[in-house]
């Protein structure tokens, strides 16, 4: 008798389970691991061009501490590690290895090269399957997955975007993922 009571309990539970599972989760993602991935770096790649392009070039200079990174040198540090991890993970060579993107100065180069090298990883993300994402490379010397790079490469932004806030507010400028929900 105890073993049909445990059989209807989780009978029930499963029943309870499935009535309460969102539409989304029941349909199929081609890809699942990717688009997650995928989706991190889509919101986090919008918020950084969106902060270079909403503080003035008087400003990319600008650095709240001596020993930090003025708000162009994240940039630059940005679309350095976008080339490095991206490439990486496409299994080619950094097209970007002789360039220190930190040294540039002025707003048009910068917001240019970020939006090539967004455009660089783009590519990478949108090609990379499930299938190949767990192939190890090696970066920064560690060995990763494909997709622990990608991972890396939105969290990092993600990190990165939190000190632009910082340098944004100190301006008055509102950022954009604020700007956003307001």
């Amino acid at each position: 008798m105890k073993l049909v009571s445990k059989h209807r309990i989780g009978a029930c539970a499963l029943a309870v389970i499935a009535t309460v599972t969102p539409a989304w989760a029941q349909a199929p993602v081609a890809n699942p691991f990717t688009a997650v991935v995928r989706g991190s770096w889509d919101g986090v790649k919008k918020n950084i061009a969106a902060s270079a392009a909403a503080l003035p070039e008087a400003d990319y200079g600008f650095k709240p501490a001596p020993t930090v990174r003025t708000f162009g040198q994240i940039l630059g540090h940005l679309v350095n590690e976008h080339y490095a991890m991206c490439s990486g993970v496409k299994g080619e060579k950094n097209p970007h290895e002789a360039t220190d993107y930190e040294k540039t100065a002025s707003k048009a180069d910068l917001t240019t090269a970020l939006a090539a090298s967004i455009a660089y990883c783009d590519a990478v993300y949108a090609a990379l399957t499930d299938g190949a994402a767990f192939g190890t490379l090696e970066l920064f010397g560690q060995k990763y997955s494909k997709l622990g790079v990608l991972q890396l490469n939105a969290t990092h932004d993600s990190e990165h975007y939190g000190n632009l806030i910082t340098y944004l507010r100190i301006k008055g400028i509102v950022p954009p993922s604020s700007a956003a929900a307001q």
